[in-house]
């Protein structure tokens, strides 16, 4: 299990790479176009469809990404659709939370599928927005939620007494999020170093942050981008947990699917993009 995990991971890295590298934005927007279709088509079948219909939804995404790319909309969006979309993961997540494994099956199916929709939309939006922000603000953004995520598994590992949301994750802590919180902290203290002393790259997230809100302001827009991090996997998993699924599909060996491994940077990028450029 442990190889086959390594083996997916280094492959993924090997088309990631290059597209994040690359100055033109067109192998960037087609990986992440794909990646997006492939989250639909899970989410779909998750909430119900099967078959053409649940493969329709991922091709229904894909286009319309694709039509917004070419033509030129996902470069001239509103900054004010950035604080939309952190405002309905902050209200939504935290009401469809409270709500519980039981409360999603209970929502309409039409509008479970609307609202993965909506979220994987604004995502690979906010993802295309990003990547104009330059090399050095996207990988920001992208380690920002790594960091979160690794920091927090090795936090709760050594330290994690209290579950946080033992009916939706059970492996998950208060510890482990506090400490996928001082990761990221750490994270933005070195990156800001690095930023410094290479005046040449754009500037990175944390930059950015600190440059608008100054050192408190960071701290608590760090913390804050931590936790919607967590938000955005605990919804995931109480989609998963309602479906009776442990991971989102097979697409990924070793990993399971797509959404296993983008949950947390879809709530996570466009609430960086409100607070950055906002």
């Amino acid at each position: 299990m442990l190889l086959q995990r390594v083996i997916t991971a280094v492959l993924l890295l090997a088309v990631l790479l290059p597209a994040l590298l690359a100055q033109a934005e067109w192998p960037f927007v087609l990986l992440t176009l794909a990646m997006i279709g492939a989250a639909g088509w899970e989410w779909a079948r998750l909430n119900g469809l099967t078959g053409l219909a649940a493969v329709l939804v991922g091709a229904a995404l894909t286009g319309a990404g694709l039509a917004a790319w070419l033509g030129g909309w996902s470069r001239s969006l509103p900054p004010q659709l950035w604080w939309l979309a952190m405002a309905l993961w902050v209200l939504g997540g935290a009401a469809v939370l409270a709500r519980g494994v039981a409360g999603w099956p209970r929502l309409a199916a039409a509008a479970r599928l609307l609202i993965g929709v909506v979220i994987l939309a604004l995502g690979w939006l906010a993802l295309a927005r990003a990547k104009g922000g330059g090399l050095n603000f996207l990988l920001s953004v992208f380690v920002l939620v790594w960091a979160a995520d690794i920091a927090a598994y090795f936090g709760g590992r050594a330290f994690g007494r209290r579950k946080l949301a033992p009916a939706i994750s059970p492996g998950k802590s208060w510890e482990g999020v506090w400490s996928g919180m001082l990761g990221v902290l750490v994270l933005a203290a070195a990156w800001i170093a690095f930023d410094r002393s290479t005046a040449q790259v754009a500037p990175s997230l944390y930059s950015l942050l600190l440059e608008r809100l100054g050192a408190a302001g960071l701290g608590v827009a760090l913390l804050f981008l931590a936790a919607l991090s967590v938000v955005g996997d605990l919804f995931e998993s109480l989609v998963k947990r309602s479906a009776g699924a442990k991971d989102s599909s097979g697409l990924l060996p070793g990993h399971g699917g797509v959404l296993d491994r983008i949950d947390a940077l879809l709530p996570v990028f466009p609430a960086a993009l409100a607070l950055a450029f906002g």
